[in-house]
C-alpha cells in the first residue's frame, strides 16, 4: 500500500493514539473534530474511531461512520471515503462499520448506551439543529427494540403505530409512559426502561411520573386510562404481526464477488476457502443482511476507496437498506467474515499487526505526523493475581471409584496424574461464608472416574443449596486461584484409585506409579511460597527447559538443577519444595552448563533440551455471551462493551477469558438449564465461537447470581447490591424508574467486599473474621497462625514428617536452643507464647499420647490463638492477650544487625526469605517506618524493595 502526505487529512492528526472516542461531522466536504456529546442530528454524516486499550498493551481500532436518514449522498460518499483514510492513518489494521440511522450495530450502539435518540437537524441540509429543551414541549412516540442493545425509532403518534410485538415509550410533557406488547419479554421491556430513564434525565430533568402499561390489562387502571386517553379512547389493537420481520440468515447464500476495474465479479469456487483471497486485490463478501468488503494489504488507497464505492452499489437497492458494510484489512479479519469460509488458517495476528504498526509509523513520522502511542505494544509484565481471599479452609478428597475419600492435610496437596480429585475451599465473602468447589481432572484418570467426580461434587454443591461456585479442572491447565489457594501443590505420576489400577493393568504405557525410592524429576514453577508447584515428568534430559529449576532424585541420591534463565526467586522454590518431596537428605546443587557427570547419568545421559525463554501469556481481554440453549443446541450473541446491568436475572452468560470461562447462572434461570450449566460451558468450549483455537480443557466455573466470587467481578464495575434485588429484570428496574432512587431496592444491605492484596491476603476487622471451623487433623490449615503452632499441628497429624508450615511465614523447622549463639538469644516473649513454646518442645515425646493432645487443645483455649484450620492473616494482637506487642508471630526475636544480609555474625538456621519477621515490633517499626500489619499488607514487589533498602533482602 502506498501512502503520501496528500492523503493524510490534517483533521485526522494525532487520532487514535490514546483509548477513548473521537468524532469527525461532515462539513462541506471535509471532516471537521466536534466535541461529542452523544446527540446525532438526521442531517448529518460523521465518523467516529474507537479506541481501546488492550490488556497486552496494543491499541484497537474500530471505526465507524454514521448516517442521519437526512443526510445528502454527496455526506454520506465523504464519510466512507475519509474512514479509509483514516484507516490507513492507523495503520490499515482497523475494522470499519457502515451505520445507517435506525439500523445500527450492536457494537456501535453499545458505545452509546443506553440508545441514540437523533435530534431533528443538519448542516449540508440547512436544518436547524433543534433545541433539546423544545423536546419535552411535544408528544412523542417511540418503538424500542432490542434485547441487549435498544433500537430507537420515532413512529407517527396515532394508534395505528402499537401492535402487540414490540414495547413503546410516550413521551409527554409531565408523564412518560411505557406500553408493553404482550408478546414482548421480560428482557426487552427492561432494557426499555432504560430508555425512560435516559428520556426522564435529559429531557424533563429527571423530575416527571413514570407509568407502565400492560397490553390488555387494563383493569380500571388510572395510568392505563389515561395513556389510551392521549389516542382518543381504548380500544383492542388488531391481532397482527409486525410487518417488518427479519430474515432467517441461516437460508442466506454467501458469494464472494472479487472486485476488478470498479466492478464486482463472481468468484467461481465450490466453497469458500482462504486461498481465493488474493493480496493484490480487494473482494465483497455478500452475506444478504451484510456485506464484507475485504482489502489485500498490498492494494492501494484508491483501490480500497474504489471497492468502498461497489459495495455501496451493491447495497443500494431498496430490498438492501437495512444492509451493514463492514470492511476488513487482510491479517485483521472479524471472527465474522472469518467464520463464514469452511477453511481458515491459523494467522500469526499479533505479528502482522506489529510490523504493519511499525511501518506505517515509520512512514508517517517522515511524513511529519504524530505517531506517538501507535506502536503501543507492551504487554504486562505483572504477575497473575488470585483476585481471592486465599487464607480460607481447604479440604480434599481423593475420588475412588464411586466415592470420595477425604485426604489429611499433610496429603491434600499432593495429587496424581492418574487420578481425579474434588475440593471445597471456604473462605468469608462480604456477609457470610462463601465456597468454592472443584474437580480436579490428572491426564491419566479415567472416564468413569471423571463422571463420578462431577457428580458427588454436583451433590456437594446441592447440599449447600448451590449457594457454591462450581469448577471442572484439567492437570496442567489450572487457573491462579487453584495454585493461591494450595499454595504448595504437588503432582506425581501414576495413581492411587481403583480405576487407575485397573487401567494399568490393561495399558503397558501407562505412568508407574511414584516412589519415594525410585527415579524422579520434578520441574518447579510458581511465582513465591504462595504459589509453587512441582510436577513430575519423564527422567530424561530432553524433559528440562532452561527457564525451569528441577529436582532429581533416586533413592539415595538428590540433585537440583537450575536453568540459565532463572532467578534467585525460582531457586528459592526449590529449597522449599524439597522439604515436601525428598526431605532430610543432603542435595547436589548443578548449574546450567557446568552439570556433573552423575547428574546426566541419572537422566540416561545428554541430549538436547529447549533453552529459549518461557513468555508467560499476557491476559486475554474478556468477551461476554448471551447463550440460548434449547434442544441441546447453544446459540450464542456477544455483548460489546458489556456491563453489570447486562446480566439479567433470567438468563445464562458466559464470560470468555481464553484461559478460563465463566458460566453465570441467573437466579431466575428455569431448574432444568441450571442444572446443565457445565454441559452449556463444555458446549461453548467445543464450539469456539470466537475462533481462538480455546482448549477443551480450559477451566469452567460455574457462577450463580448473589454469588459472584471477586474473580469473577473484577471483569465488572460490580455492585454486589444488585444481585440482592427482588423480581424479575423489568420489576427490579421498574422501581428504580419510578422511585427515582439511584441504587437497588435492596432485599438486606451488605458490607463491602474485602479485596484482597497481591499475595492473596485480606484485612478485615476481628469482628468479621470467622472461625466456626472445629479443629480435627483433617481440617488443620496452617496458615496466618504461629510457625510454632503450626509445627506442633504437624508433629500431632504426623510423627514421623518434618516441622513444616505453609508461607507465609515459612519456616520450615524450629531449632533447640543449643543452636542459637548467646549473642543473639531470643527476646524473651509473653507468657502466653512461651507456653506453647513449652508445648511443642514437650511433644515430641507424648506425640502419640492422648493427654499430650488435650494438653496441645487445652493450650490453644489458652492462648488466643485460633485452632481452628481457618486463616485470617492474623495479626500478634489477635493471637496475644490485649496489651502485649505488635504480631511477631510467635517467631524468635533477634536483633537486627544479626539479620542482615551482611551481617558478621549472621543468625543460622532462620528463614532467610523472612528475615524481617525475625525483628522485634519495635526494632521493626524503627527501620520500615511502620508496623508489621502494614508491611504485609503491602505488595510482594514493595515489601521486597523496602527489604533490599535495610539490607534484609
Amino acid at each position: 500500500m502506498s501512502a503520501s502526505r496528500k492523503d493524510m487529512d490534517p483533521a485526522f492528526h494525532g487520532a487514535g493514539t490514546k483509548a477513548g472516542m473521537e468524532v469527525w461531522r461532515i462539513e462541506n466536504f471535509a471532516v471537521v473534530p466536534i466535541p461529542f456529546h452523544g446527540k446525532f442530528f438526521t442531517g448529518d454524516s460523521y465518523v467516529i474511531l474507537k479506541t481501546s486499550s488492550l490488556k497486552n498493551g496494543a491499541l484497537r481500532h474500530d471505526i465507524h461512520y454514521w448516517l442521519g436518514k437526512d443526510t445528502t449522498q454527496d455526506e454520506a460518499a465523504t464519510a466512507a471515503i475519509k474512514t479509509i483514510e483514516l484507516d490507513t492513518i492507523l495503520g490499515g489494521r482497523a475494522v470499519q462499520y457502515r451505520e445507517v440511522q435506525g439500523n445500527e450495530t450492536k457494537k456501535f450502539l453499545s458505545y452509546f448506551r443506553p440508545c441514540i435518540i437523533p435530534q431533528q437537524g443538519g448542516v449540508a441540509s440547512g436544518f436547524r439543529h433543534a433545541d433539546v429543551n423544545e423536546h419535552e414541549h411535544e408528544t412523542r412516540l417511540y418503538l424500542c427494540k432490542g434485547k441487549h442493545v435498544v433500537h430507537i425509532k420515532e413512529v407517527p403518534f396515532v394508534r395505528s403505530s402499537l401492535n402487540h410485538d414490540g414495547i413503546f415509550i410516550l413521551d409527554t410533557r409531565s408523564k412518560i409512559f411505557q406500553f408493553n406488547g404482550s408478546n414482548s419479554t421480560i428482557q426487552e421491556r427492561a432494557k426499555a426502561l432504560e430508555v425512560v430513564q435516559h428520556i426522564k434525565d435529559t429531557f424533563h430533568d429527571g423530575k416527571c411520573e413514570v407509568a407502565a402499561i400492560e397490553d390488555g390489562k387494563l383493569m380500571a387502571d388510572a395510568d392505563a386510562g389515561e395513556f389510551w386517553g392521549l389516542f382518543g379512547g381504548f380500544a383492542p389493537l388488531p391481532r397482527k404481526v409486525s410487518s417488518e420481520e427479519a430474515r432467517d440468515v441461516d437460508t442466506i447464500s454467501v458469494k464472494l464477488l472479487c472486485v476488478e476495474n470498479g466492478q464486482p465479479t463472481p468468484v467461481d469456487a465450490d466453497s469458500l476457502t482462504r486461498e481465493l483471497l488474493n493480496t493484490n486485490k480487494c473482494y465483497l463478501l455478500d452475506c444478504g443482511i451484510e456485506v464484507c468488503v475485504w482489502i489485500g494489504r498490498n492494494t492501494s488507497l484508491e483501490e480500497r476507496k474504489i471497492a468502498s464505492a461497489a459495495a455501496e452499489e451493491l447495497i443500494s437497492g431498496p430490498d438492501r437498506q437495512k444492509c451493514h458494510v463492514i470492511r476488513v484489512v487482510e491479517g485483521f479479519e472479524t471472527v465474522m467474515f472469518r467464520s463464514k469460509f469452511d477453511t481458515w488458517p491459523q494467522t500469526a495476528g499479533a505479528a502482522a499487526s506489529e510490523d504493519g504498526r511499525v511501518k506505517v509509523a515509520a512512514l508517517l513520522k517522515r511524513q511529519g505526523l504524530n505517531v506517538e502511542g501507535l506502536t503501543k505494544s507492551d504487554t504486562s509484565k505483572e504477575e497473575p493475581q488470585p483476585y481471592i481471599d486465599c487464607t480460607g479452609d481447604l479440604q480434599v478428597w481423593h475420588v475412588n471409584g464411586d466415592e470420595k475419600v477425604l485426604l489429611a492435610s499433610s496429603d491434600q496437596t499432593k495429587f496424581y496424574s492418574g487420578n481425579c480429585y474434588i475440593f471445597q475451599y471456604t473462605y468469608s465473602g462480604e456477609d457470610k461464608e462463601e465456597y468454592l468447589i472443584g474437580t480436579w481432572f490428572g491426564t491419566k484418570s479415567v472416564e468413569d472416574e471423571r463422571a463420578s467426580a462431577i457428580s458427588l461434587s454436583g451433590k456437594m454443591v446441592e447440599a449447600l443449596k448451590s449457594q457454591a461456585v462450581q469448577t471442572r479442572l484439567y492437570e496442567g491447565k489450572e487457573p491462579i486461584q487453584f495454585f493461591s489457594i494450595f499454595q504448595i501443590f504437588i503432582v506425581f505420576k501414576g495413581g492411587l484409585s481403583s480405576g487407575y489400577k485397573r487401567f494399568i493393568t490393561e495399558n503397558s504405557t501407562a505412568d508407574e506409579t511414584y516412589s519415594e525410592d525410585g527415579l524422579a524429576l520434578f520441574r518447579v514453577q510458581g511465582s513465591g511460597p504462595d504459589n509453587m508447584q512441582a510436577i513430575q515428568v519423564e527422567p530424561v534430559a530432553s524433559s528440562l527447559n532452561s527457564s525451569y529449576c528441577y529436582i532429581l532424585h533416586n533413592d539415595t541420591t538428590v540433585f537440583t538443577w537450575s536453568g540459565s534463565l532463572t532467578t534467585s526467586e525460582d531457586q528459592d522454590l526449590v529449597e522449599r519444595l524439597l522439604d515436601q518431596i525428598k526431605p532430610n537428605i543432603q542435595y547436589k546443587p548443578q548449574k546450567e552448563g557446568t552439570e556433573t557427570e552423575q547428574f546426566w547419568g541419572l537422566l540416561g545421559g545428554r541430549c538436547d533440551y529447549s533453552n529459549q525463554k518461557i513468555v508467560k501469556e499476557p491476559e486475554n481481554d474478556p468477551h461476554l455471551f448471551y447463550c440460548d440453549f434449547s434442544k441441546d443446541n447453544l446459540k450464542v450473541t456477544e455483548i460489546f462493551n458489556f456491563t453489570q446491568d447486562d446480566l439479567m436475572t433470567e438468563d445464562v452468560y458466559i464470560l470468555d477469558c481464553h484461559s478460563d470461562i465463566f458460566v453465570w447462572i441467573g437466579q431466575k434461570v428455569d431448574t432444568k438449564i441450571r442444572s446443565q450449566a457445565l454441559k452449556i460451558g463444555e458446549e461453548f468450549l467445543e464450539h469456539d465461537f470466537l475462533l481462538e483455537k480455546i482448549s477443551r480443557e480450559t477451566s469452567i466455573f460455574i457462577v450463580t447470581e448473589g454469588n459472584e466470587p471477586p474473580f469473577f467481578t473484577r471483569f465488572f464495575t460490580w455492585d454486589s447490591a444488585k444481585s440482592a434485588m427482588h423480581g424479575n429484570s423489568y420489576q427490579r428496574k421498574l422501581a428504580i424508574v419510578k422511585t427515582g432512587v439511584t441504587r437497588p431496592m435492596l432485599m438486606f444491605q451488605k458490607p463491602k467486599r474485602r479485596v484482597p492484596t497481591s499475595g492473596g491476603r485480606s484485612v478485615t476487622d476481628k469482628s468479621q473474621r470467622s472461625r466456626s471451623m472445629s479443629f480435627s487433623p483433617d481440617n488443620v490449615r496452617a496458615r496466618g497462625r504461629s510457625p510454632a503452632f503450626s509445627a506442633l499441628a504437624a508433629t500431632f497429624e504426623n510423627p514421623n514428617s518434618r516441622n513444616l508450615s505453609t508461607p507465609p511465614p515459612a519456616v520450615t523447622r524450629l531449632y533447640p536452643k543449643s543452636t542459637i549463639p548467646d549473642s543473639v538469644k531470643p527476646v524473651p516473649r509473653s507468657a502466653a507464647i512461651a507456653a506453647l513454646t513449652a508445648s511443642f518442645e514437650s511433644a515430641k515425646e507424648s506425640v502419640e499420647s492422648k493427654s499430650s493432645r488435650e494438653s496441645m487443645e487445652a493450650n490453644s483455649i489458652e492462648n488466643p490463638i485460633s485452632a481452628s484450620g481457618r486463616n485470617d492473616d492474623l495479626t500478634i494482637k489477635e493471637e496475644m492477650n490485649e496489651g502485649e506487642d505488635e504480631d511477631d508471630g510467635g517467631l524468635p526475636i533477634f536483633p537486627y544487625e544479626h539479620l542482615t544480609t551482611s551481617s558478621s555474625d549472621p543468625v543460622t538456621d532462620i528463614d532467610i526469605t523472612k528475615r524481617e519477621a525475625y525483628l522485634s515490633s519495635v526494632e521493626f517499626k524503627e527501620k520500615f517506618g511502620m508496623k508489621k500489619s502494614a508491611f504485609y499488607d503491602l505488595p510482594k514487589w514493595k515489601q521486597n524493595k523496602l527489604k533490599m533498602a535495610v539490607h534484609l533482602f
